[in-house]
């Protein structure tokens, strides 16, 4: 699970670029001054280098639209980007980079995976505009590596897989949204699974569609699936 290049271009950031990359916007005046723009550009070139690594390797007829775009969400999802967060101890840096008096709970703040899929963001848009595509992109495929395998050898449709166990007992599972968190750019979304009423499993992800197939994914870990 080798993340060495993308480490060595955050060493080498210019501190213009680093310094925003792990700065929250509660931490400062201005909120162009934190991670949200970074993050913005840094969410379309993981998309775009995980697609490109992912499009010539696999075979058309097996791989359409569809299949390829529910692999690249599960690569790169708010879970995906948290781990390779962690992997690259962005924590760590976000609470060196916290205030003395910043508001809230520091700690309770970087543990959320919004917080720290919108860092992995933030690093991989600075990473791009001081090293270019290239070499940012190579770096991105190395640290996701592990999730981008997991992606391929177990891409589970879990809200389907959830609806077909449910239907052997006539039942249906109903998805609502439960929390919103986050500025329009950058939201996070709090998905509740219920079966007449009664709340089955409960899930998160920075889209609505993310967030159902994590709390769908939950109710099946509760179900012993």
């Amino acid at each position: 699970m080798s993340i060495e290049k993308l480490r060595a271009l955050l060493v080498e950031l210019p501190p213009e670029l680093a310094t925003p990359a792990f700065t929250h916007s509660s931490w400062t005046l201005n909120r162009s001054d934190s991670y949200e723009r970074l993050a913005f550009l840094g969410d379309s070139v993981l998309a775009l280098a995980v697609t490109a690594y992912l499009y010539p390797r696999l075979e058309a007829d097996r791989f359409g639209a569809g299949r390829l775009t529910k692999i690249r969400a599960q690569a790169v999802s708010g879970r995906s980007c948290r781990a390779v967060a962690e992997r690259l101890r962005a924590p760590e840096s976000l609470r060196a980079a916290a205030p003395v008096d910043a508001p809230g709970g520091v700690e309770a703040l970087i543990g959320t995976e919004r917080v720290l899929a919108s860092v992995i963001e933030a690093v991989i848009g600075a990473c791009y505009l001081a090293f270019g595509y290239d070499r940012t992109a190579a770096a991105v495929v190395e640290a996701f590596a592990p999730e981008i395998e997991d992606a391929l050898e177990h891409s589970v449709d879990y809200k389907s897989a959830l609806q077909e166990r449910l239907a052997r007992r006539g039942a249906m599972v109903s998805y609502s949204v439960i929390d919103e968190q986050g500025p329009p750019h950058d939201r996070m979304f709090s998905i509740s699974a219920t079966v007449d009423g009664v709340e089955i499993g409960r899930g998160s992800g920075r889209s609505k569609k993310d967030a159902e197939q994590e709390a769908a994914q939950t109710a099946l870990e509760t179900m012993g699936v």
